[in-house]
Parts: C-alpha cells; sequence; structure tokens
C-alpha cells in the first residue's frame, strides 16, 4: 500500500539524516530559535468564516506529475494575495517531488503560516520543520500509534509550533481526540486506495468538538463543495490539485471562496 511505502520511505529519509546530523544537535539548534508561528497557525484556522490552506504541490502518487513548471515562490505568494490564510508545502521528495528548500524560501516570503506537509514519523522531522520556518507539521494517525502522537504534539509544542493531526476514520478521530489533538484535519481522499469522498468529513465533523478547529482535506473542487463544508461548521479547508492545475490561481481561490470571498479572505 503507498501509504505503507510513504512511511517506509519517511524512515529511511530520517535514517540518513541523522547519519549526517545527530537528533541532539539538531533539537539544540531548533530550541534555541525560540518559540515558532504555531499561535499563528492555529488564530488562521480558527478565524470566522470558512479558511483557505492553499497547498504548493508539484506532483503526488495518484496523479504523477501535476506541475512541471513549478515557480513555488510565485505561488506562494498569489495564494497570500488571494487571501489564502495559510499555506501548505510539500516537503516529501520521492513520491511528490517536494522539497525542504521550497517551504524554508516560501516561509521567508510570506506573511501568513505555513505548513509542513510531510509523513511525520519522527520527532525529528519536527525539528527539522522548526528550522525551516514552519508554523505547522502534520500528524498522520494511519502511521502513528497514540504514544508517538501524543510524543509529537509535545515536540511540536516545546517548539512553538502547531499540529494538523490527520484522520480518515472514526476510530482515527478518536486516536486523535484522546492524544490531545488541538487542530483536527479529516482527508477525504483514503491514503490506502486514494478514493476520494466528501462525506467524510461531513461524517466525521459531527464527533469533534466544535472548539477545535476541523481542517477538510482533499477532494474540494468547487464552490458547492466549499458550501457544503461551511454549512457542516468546518473551520478550515486544505486545497492543493484544483488550484495548482490551475493558470490563474488567484482567480481560481476566488471562485472556490464565492461571494466574492468575504467571509474567507
Amino acid at each position: 500500500m503507498i501509504l505503507d511505502e510513504l512511511a517506509e520511505s519517511a524512515f529511511e529519509r530520517v535514517g540518513k539524516c541523522k547519519r549526517e546530523r545527530d537528533t541532539a544537535s539538531l533539537r539544540r539548534e531548533a530550541e534555541q530559535l525560540g518559540a515558532g508561528g504555531g499561535d499563528r497557525f492555529e488564530e488562521a484556522v480558527r478565524k470566522p468564516g470558512i479558511s483557505f490552506i492553499c497547498e504548493v504541490k508539484r506532483a503526488s502518487p495518484s496523479k504523477g506529475m501535476i506541475a512541471e513548471d513549478f515557480p513555488y515562490r510565485a505561488i506562494a505568494r498569489e495564494y497570500e494575495e488571494a487571501g489564502a490564510r495559510a499555506i501548505s508545502v510539500l516537503t516529501e521528495p520521492f513520491y511528490f517531488k517536494g522539497s525542504d528548500r521550497y517551504l524554508k524560501e516560501i516561509a521567508l516570503d510570506v506573511g501568513i503560516p505555513v505548513l509542513r506537509k510531510d509523513f511525520t514519523v519522527d520527532a525529528y522531522q519536527i525539528y527539522e520543520a522548526r528550522l525551516l520556518g514552519a508554523s505547522s507539521v502534520l500528524l498522520i494517525c494511519a502511521i502513528l500509534s497514540e504514544g508517538q502522537i501524543r510524543e509529537y504534539l509535545e515536540v511540536a509544542r516545546s517548539l512553538g509550533l502547531a499540529a494538523l493531526v490527520e484522520a480518515h476514520t472514526e476510530r482515527e478521530a478518536e486516536t486523535a481526540l484522546r492524544a490531545g489533538a488541538r487542530i483536527i484535519g479529516v482527508n477525504n481522499r483514503d491514503l490506502k486506495t486514494f478514493q476520494v469522498d466528501l462525506s467524510t468529513s461531513l461524517r466525521l465533523r459531527e464527533m469533534i468538538p466544535r472548539e477545535i478547529p476541523f481542517v477538510s482535506e482533499s477532494g474540494i473542487r468547487t464552490q458547492q463543495d466549499v458550501a457544503r463544508l461551511r454549512e457542516k461548521g468546518v473551520s478550515a479547508v486544505l486545497v492543493g490539485e484544483t488550484l495548482m492545475r490551475c493558470a490563474d490561481k488567484k482567480k481560481a481561490l476566488r471562485l472556490l471562496k464565492g461571494s466574492g470571498g468575504k467571509d474567507a479572505g
């Protein structure tokens, strides 16, 4: 299954990095930077209306290459100018053709918080995220135990980072809640089959207390999709491929928002 391959690949990447630089050294440098932008990320997904987290994404395992031409810094600035409240940057290098460099440069370029979108399997990656300038990291319930989620949430908080804890099933949503997630994302794409079903978010929204920001991820393509999620009290949407395939990303984002984007900018 592709998710298992992604997790295994992440383990291998971390192992290689650790051979080049030990965890203790990386941790010290990250801690010396002081608190990161986690509060800003959490604030962004708590704002009234529905917030847009727009993704800078070059490729995916299911769709292959999405953007041969990839001016990632310009794309991020377009998103910010069109009213995105946060940006997600893929850093996974093999399946998604991402790069740590993309994140580092984008975080310096924009004034809104940035999520490191990768497959976190070790605290090492959270220290890396802080050094790269991320405001938030992704923790995926399907590849982590409840104990690991608790541990990584604590590491993120100690660095002043937010964590988007991602679930796909009722059981995973319960795990996220027990682990103490402050922001929960629901991926409408099953990372085992890659099938997309927006009703996943609509169903799981009922399980999550309203005081916890709820982010719907993947498969959001139309104004009508956004409206359905808004009606259910979804706090934010993470949109990648729909925007990445549009030449005019500002126009595409404004169309997704609807009504001129008055409640989502």
